[in-house]
């Protein structure tokens, strides 16, 4: 009989048993809110990203300016709201590709023997070289764009999906309703599609949060360090790193990016936390 709809009302249940925390509500509140000015950037901003106004270079915040200008007379604004696009499209494409890609990997390593070894050996190797400088090579020796961007965060995140994947399936296999599953000779993709993946579900919703998190952080420190997305397409590490030249006399030009993209990782990790806490009660409490 399969596990599937057990495990589906149970995690449902989980989810809706007890009213949200206040800070859950609020951090949900204002990552809906970047979101939304991501998804209407162009009725939201005052001008084109791009528009340049020698006239206005470095301007403070006023009525028409609302955090300012930067260097090239360019709106703040437009840039940084234009920016969350970027910055929200790499974190969704890394966090579902990694899962993608570790969770068939993380089910064949847990249930096939043969596999396991090399799967992991490889897994190890790639845990081995520091995720950011993995990017950092893989940005250098292939074009910045959107996609190679979003392949170089992700490669490094893969073996933390198919570690979490494997971990779950090596104990739910000793499951009784899994032992005798295979003694009633179940084909082994039949086993893994309706007794092992419903298993996995609620940890890979809680460890996709926190992906989603660290791939927008490590895309606007690419950018940030000039290996990210070209500085033709505004993201909120490109739009510090231009800002920085002028920190001293123009502050705003690196605060108003950096405090929207630390209200964006604050909330996303806040909701992680919450998910974490409810769908994983012995977790709660624990950093």
């Amino acid at each position: 009989m399969s596990q599937t709809p057990s495990a589906s009302a149970a995690l449902r249940k989980r989810l809706l048993e007890t009213p949200p925390h206040w800070t859950t509500l609020l951090a949900l509140a204002v990552l809906l809110a970047i979101v939304a000015m991501a998804l209407f950037a162009p009725r939201l901003a005052n001008f084109a990203p791009t528009e340049l106004n020698a006239m206005m270079r470095l301007k403070p915040a006023d009525g028409t300016y609302w955090m300012g200008t930067d260097s090239f007379g360019r709106d703040l604004y437009s840039r940084v709201i234009y920016g969350a696009r970027v910055s929200l499209m790499v974190g969704a494409g890394v966090a579902v590709g990694a899962i993608v890609i570790g969770l068939p990997l993380g089910l064949l390593a847990g249930w096939f023997r043969g596999l396991d070894a090399v799967l992991m050996r490889a897994m190890d190797g790639l845990m081995a070289i520091p995720g950011i400088l993995l990017a950092i090579a893989i940005v250098a020796l292939t074009d910045a764009g959107l996609t190679t961007v979003i392949i170089a965060i992700m490669l490094p995140e893969i073996p933390q999906v198919v570690r979490l994947v494997r971990s779950r399936v090596l104990a739910t296999r000793s499951e009784t309703f899994v032992e005798a599953a295979v003694l009633l000779g179940t084909r082994p993709m039949r086993m893994i599609w309706r007794h092992l993946l419903p298993s996995t579900v609620a940890p890979l919703i809680v460890q996709g949060t926190y992906i989603y998190a660290s791939a927008i952080l490590t895309e606007a420190a690419l950018s940030f360090l000039g290996v990210g997305i070209g500085t033709e397409t505004p993201t909120w590490g490109n739009i510090m790193a231009e800002g920085r030249l002028y920190f001293a006399l123009n502050p705003w030009l690196v605060y108003w990016p950096a405090i929207v993209l630390s209200l964006c990782i604050l909330s996303i990790n806040l909701l992680g936390d919450a998910l974490r806490d409810r769908l994983d009660p012995k977790m709660k409490g624990r950093s």
